[in-house]
Order: C-alpha cells, then sequence, then structure tokens
C-alpha cells in the first residue's frame, strides 16, 4: 500500500453560464484558468489535466444534426492542448500536464497529432534536468461535431447505417496509426489492420440487420453477408513523422475509451493507460483494473490503480462565519445547482440516469464530510483528479476550495489511510 494518496487536477475551461448565469469573456476566462494552475501548482497537486475541445458549441446548434441542442455557450476553450501545456509549464515548476481528453479524428487526424506530440517533446525535453511529464489522453473526440468537418462522416449507405459503431471502428484505425507513429515506425495504411464488422459490433440483432440490408444493396448481393469490410478511412504511402529525437520517457499516453477490446488492441504497441469520465459506473472502473492488470503493455511497468485516475467533482465549503453543519448544507446546494445546470446543458445527449450516477461519485460537504466520503468511496492506492471549477465562475471560491482541499482534506485523507 502506498504511504499517500495522490490529487491530480482538472480543468473544464468551459465558458457556458454557471448556476448563477455568469458567463466570463475568453479572457477572463484563460486569466482564470492560469491564477488556478499557478495555485494548484503551488499546492503540490500532481498532474493538471486540461480538457480539450474544438469547433464552437454554440454555432452547432445551427446544424441539420446538432450533437448538442441545448448546450448554451462554449463547452470548451482548449482548441489547441499543446499551446496550452507550453504555457502551463512555463508557469509551473513541478506538475505535469495532461490533456482530457485530445482528439486525434480531429485537427488533421492521428498523423498531425503525432507529429505533434513529437515536435512538443522535442522541445520540452532539451533540458536534461526536465522531468515533468506530457500526459496525453486522446480518444475519437469529445462530440461527434468536432470531427465531422475533419471527413469523420458516413461516406456510403453502409457506413450511414453501421454509424455510430463505425465511428468507434475508425478510432481504432486512428489510434493505430498514432501509436505505431509515435513508436517512430515507418507506417502505411497497407500495414493498418483492416475494419471488419460482424454481429459483434453492434449491440442488436436489428441494428447489424440493417446494415447487412445496406451493404447487400450496395454490392448487388443475393443474401445478407456475414461480414461487412469497411474501406480505410486514412490512405497514405510509407510515411514518418519528425522530429524523432525526442525522450519517450517524458510522454505518458492514456486512452479515453472504456471498450475493453481497444484497451486490450492499443497495448500491443506501447504503455496505453485509461482515462475515465465522472459518470464512469464503479463496476466498470474495477474490470478495467482487472482487464489491464492482465494486458498493460510490459514496457510500462506493472498496472498500478494510480494509473487510471478517478475523476471526481469536489463541492467543498469551507467559508469563514458558517458551522459544519452549515457549510455541508451550503456545499450541498451548490452541488444541486451546478449538477441541475449541467443536466439542462446536456439534456437530449446523454441519459439522466448518468448524470444520477455522477453525483454519486462527487464528494459534498465541509472539509471533515469530504475528506470522510473519500476514505469511505476510493481505495486507498487510487488517484484521485479533483473538478473544482465545474459550472463555477467565481476563481476566487474554486481556488479557496482548491487550498482547503490540499491544506486541510488531504492530510485528513492521508492521516486516515
Amino acid at each position: 500500500m502506498r504511504d499517500q494518496m495522490d490529487f491530480d487536477i482538472f480543468f473544464s475551461i468551459s465558458q457556458t453560464p454557471d448556476s448563477t448565469g455568469r458567463s466570463p469573456s475568453e479572457t477572463e476566462m484563460f486569466s482564470s484558468f492560469f491564477d488556478q494552475v499557478e495555485l494548484a501548482d503551488k499546492l503540490g497537486f500532481g498532474v493538471a489535466w486540461i480538457a480539450q475541445a474544438h469547433l464552437s458549441t454554440e454555432v452547432q446548434k445551427r446544424n441539420r444534426s446538432p450533437v448538442v441542442p441545448h448546450y448554451p455557450g462554449e463547452v470548451g476553450l482548449c482548441t489547441d492542448f499543446f499551446q496550452v501545456a507550453r504555457e502551463v509549464l512555463a508557469r509551473t515548476e513541478r506538475m505535469d500536464v495532461g490533456s482530457a481528453v485530445m482528439s486525434i479524428l480531429a485537427s488533421g487526424g492521428p498523423i498531425a497529432q503525432a507529429e505533434r506530440v513529437g515536435a512538443f517533446l522535442a522541445l520540452h525535453g532539451m533540458d536534461p534536468k526536465e522531468g515533468r511529464r506530457l500526459h496525453v489522453g486522446f480518444s475519437a473526440g469529445r462530440f461527434e461535431f468536432m470531427a465531422r468537418p475533419y471527413g469523420i462522416v458516413p461516406r456510403d449507405e453502409v457506413e450511414d447505417a453501421a454509424w455510430p459503431a463505425l465511428r468507434g471502428q475508425i478510432f481504432a484505425e486512428a489510434s493505430e496509426i498514432f501509436l505505431r507513429l509515435l513508436n517512430g515506425e515507418v507506417v502505411s495504411s497497407e500495414d493498418v489492420g483492416p475494419t471488419v464488422l460482424t454481429r459483434g459490433s453492434f449491440r442488436s440483432d436489428e441494428d447489424w440487420i440493417e446494415v447487412q440490408k445496406a451493404a447487400a444493396n450496395l454490392q448487388g448481393l443475393d443474401e445478407l453477408p456475414e461480414e461487412v469490410e469497411i474501406a480505410r478511412r486514412y490512405e497514405f504511402e510509407e510515411i514518418k513523422t519528425i522530429p524523432q529525437d525526442w525522450r519517450r520517457e517524458l510522454l505518458n499516453l492514456v486512452i479515453g475509451s472504456h471498450d475493453p477490446k481497444l484497451q486490450i488492441e492499443v497495448n500491443r504497441f506501447r504503455p496505453v493507460q485509461v482515462f475515465n469520465l465522472s459518470i464512469t459506473p464503479p463496476k466498470v472502473i474495477e474490470d478495467t483494473h482487472e482487464r489491464m492488470s492482465e494486458h498493460y503493455h510490459p514496457d510500462g511497468g506493472k498496472w498500478t490503480r494510480g494509473m487510471m485516475p478517478r475523476t471526481v467533482m469536489v463541492f467543498i465549503n469551507d467559508e469563514e462565519g458558517l458551522t459544519t453543519e452549515e457549510q455541508d448544507g451550503a456545499a450541498m446546494d451548490e452541488a444541486k445547482a451546478a449538477l441541475s445546470t449541467y443536466w439542462s446543458a446536456l439534456e437530449g445527449t446523454i441519459d439522466p440516469s448518468k448524470i444520477e450516477k455522477a453525483t454519486e461519485n462527487a464528494v459534498i460537504g465541509s472539509v471533515d464530510s469530504v475528506a470522510s466520503q473519500i476514505l469511505e468511496r476510493f481505495h486507498p492506492e487510487d488517484r484521485l483528479m479533483c473538478w473544482f471549477d465545474f459550472f463555477n465562475h467565481d476563481s476566487g471560491r474554486v481556488m479557496r476550495n482548491m487550498d482547503a482541499f490540499m491544506t486541510k482534506v488531504s492530510p485528513m485523507v492521508n492521516e486516515g489511510l
């Protein structure tokens, strides 16, 4: 057992009205973010995880099929993780920095993203004394609309019938390209495994039959096919990204997917850890730890629980002039207001029951209550990714909450382990 539980911090930089209706300017959002980052470094958080988004959430509501039709404002202002990461590292001394999570389908796709990683680390690692790591959480993207302009849309009636399951397969294809390029390999699309759809690719018989019918119609078949091969999304001759002379030990990769097959598949190429969401059910988390203990790439060492940080929303109240009971009540009111605003923003895109389950992962109350909840709910070897700015634009209050957590809650938790 470790001597202490470790704590990371998550930053959303979400420019959307909070529970009071306030929505700051972009300049104020970034200014508050960097103030919080600098404090987080001084307080001793391990990794600053930064949410990444792309394109205007407001404008996508005018699309024919908006993905988040009710979301007010912009879901996130970090659209170029590497520029933000460079600024974070320049302003801090101890913290690592991570993306939560970067789309490898948007921004030019997996080839462009792999080259950006190498270019960043070639510069970041020039000082041989530099030991702070870049944690690249990567996924298919936060919302589907962010990758559509990059060609991640159905190309024919078969792909249309197979969507969105096929989108997950495109992500698998992109992941192989991304990881093999990061390994320094020379890769062509001919080297990448094919995409073949079968009944196992879909949740129901009905969904699979629709794909079979579309394939039979498109290909002029007399019978429904038992498998459907999909043409590669990425076609290219041999390539290799540059620069190559960068320190691989400064890179940590984390996949944003709870697809068991894909978690195993990506670890054929190099060590890839797993990212989780605040709405990830506890059973899924425990199953993932068990699976990764067996399949984590050996170059990454033995799998530990800290390799999958637990995202937790923190609603702490340590404000002066209140009794402990009043702080508990105020924190609960603040949590309900923020979660209600979140639920409203995502209405129609996330099952409300999932949001309800997310509250089970939140810690709410006074310093004493938050410490007790952490000790009760989490494994001693877990690593918590604490989310303080959840629908809260009062930066002064966010920073007081961060301070109360690390100076009061953290010692209480670690003394209780």
